[in-house]
């Protein structure tokens, strides 16, 4: 009798946790976890801060979704490049996209494409140990301007301003280690348009950058009734507030690190020849009706780095309707509909691509429910599964190099063996050409059939 697969495309936090999900409905239920990388965990592996080490641990609970026999991660597969939508609507009887955002929000100011000018999605790869990240250079770089007033800008903010000697007991790939170590950057600027109570830090990540160790902060361009206690802020507020207050009050001997957290001003140019030297910034308020304003009072800060965490915008994927407006698929209750409003039949969509880049990696655990729970329905009332075959099968007998489960566990040994040979928790493997080669190592297993993970 054939079995109901499911394919979902994206082997980050929100597919693991559909995954999850789905297991719940049916042990039985055959998933294949498809992603573009040989490892799994996207977001968890390469976008939460190398300090962050109990959040990273989060991964280990989701590798448990892969102890199960029905679960299959099928990496080095990328949706357009090797696989197509209509192949994964005939191979599957649903498919889940959970592929993110993962391009950037712009300033749209002159001077904002000059070189030094990065996102903060390109900063965060980098030292992430993402292969497609591109190596920074930070010789000759003074001061660092973070523009945003959120978790992603304190953490691009905290790596800089951490002493390396505490990142070093991290998996920061040896390269990044180097080079924050040979070229420290003693200024960082934060800069967010509105006030200190209108930011959307996490206190416990806000006081985590304001107490590092020799870093002296300062708080400017708000008035000094934003930074009193006011019970009538929300918890989350008066706990930010706070936290500024204290760090300002704070005296440093001798700071290894000037951080300024600048309220109420918005970038207004970008200035320099072919690189980043200087950045104007305006002053803003807001008008009667609540609205943001700029009011032509300047403000030129030389500055070598710019880096915009102003937000995250998820990418169309090929064949599918896209709503360019939100940067999402056009979905209801994650079932994806056509630019007219039609539920496409068996297509779903789960996580940033499905609701835009907002909230926190467990905030995917209940959006995944619903997804599942639309989807359930909908295979529940549906025909019996149309299909015997295979699909990742089908890809290695096409001699397409499929990574597993198994090879990620040969990546992760080799990282663990490399950070144990320099007193770390492990050294990430950063580089496409030494993880292809460890996905070659192991390509007699990586086809991985129904059959050979039913032995496992």
């Amino acid at each position: 009798m054939s079995r109901r697969r499911v394919a979902i495309i994206g082997a980050g936090p929100s597919g693991l946790f559909t995954a999850q999900a789905l297991l719940a409905k049916d042990p039985e239920l055959a998933i294949d976890v498809f992603d573009r990388l040989p490892t799994p965990y996207g977001l968890l592996r390469y976008g939460v801060a190398p300090d962050h080490t109990a959040i990273k641990r989060v991964a280990e609970t989701l590798a448990r979704v892969f102890e199960s026999r029905a679960v299959r991660f099928v990496g080095m597969v990328e949706l357009g490049r090797d696989i197509t939508r209509d192949w994964l609507r005939d191979s599957y009887d649903a498919v889940i996209y959970a592929l993110g955002a993962s391009r950037d929000a712009h300033l749209g100011v002159p001077g904002e494409q000059l070189a030094g000018s990065m996102s903060a999605r390109e900063f965060v790869a980098w030292y992430g140990g993402h292969p497609d990240a591109v190596p920074i250079e930070l010789r000759g770089v003074r001061t660092a301007m973070v523009i945003g007033v959120g978790n992603v800008a304190i953490d691009v903010a905290r790596i800089l301003a951490r002493p390396v000697e505490d990142l070093s007991r991290t998996d920061i790939p040896d390269p990044v280690l180097d080079e924050l170590d040979r070229w420290p950057v003693p200024e960082i600027w934060m800069v967010g348009r509105r006030g200190p109570r209108q930011t959307s830090f996490t206190p416990v990540e806000l006081r985590e950058l304001l107490t590092l160790d020799g870093v002296e902060v300062s708080i400017q361009g708000c008035a000094p009734e934003e930074l009193s206690d006011d019970p009538e802020l929300d918890r989350r507020t008066r706990a930010v507030v706070e936290a500024l207050r204290a760090a300002a009050e704070r005296k440093v001997d001798e700071p290894r690190v000037r951080l300024h957290l600048l309220f109420w001003h918005r970038v207004w140019r970008v200035e320099g020849a072919g690189q980043v030297e200087a950045v104007r910034l305006e002053a803003t308020r807001t008008d009667l009706r609540g609205r943001l304003e700029g009011y032509e009072q300047w403000l030129d800060l030389p500055v070598e780095l710019l880096l915009r965490a102003v937000g995250y915008r998820g990418q169309q994927l090929p064949g599918l309707p896209f709503d360019s407006v939100s940067g999402t698929i056009a979905n209801r209750s994650g079932r994806v509909v056509d630019e007219r409003g039609t539920v496409q039949p068996g297509e779903y969509v789960v996580g940033w691509i499905k609701r835009g880049a907002v909230g926190v990696i467990g905030t995917n655990k209940s959006d995944a429910v619903e997804t599942v729970a639309a989807l359930w329905d909908d295979l529940d009332s549906s025909a019996a599964a149309t299909t015997e075959k295979d699909p990742v099968a089908e890809l290695a007998a096409a001699g397409k190099p499929v990574a597993d489960f198994a090879t990620w566990l040969r990546i992760d040994a080799a990282e663990v063996a490399r950070g144990e040979e320099q007193g770390r928790i492990r050294t990430k493997i950063a580089t496409w050409t030494e993880l292809a080669g460890l996905v070659a190592d192991d390509a007699p297993r990586a086809a991985g059939s129904d059959a050979e993970q039913a032995g496992a």
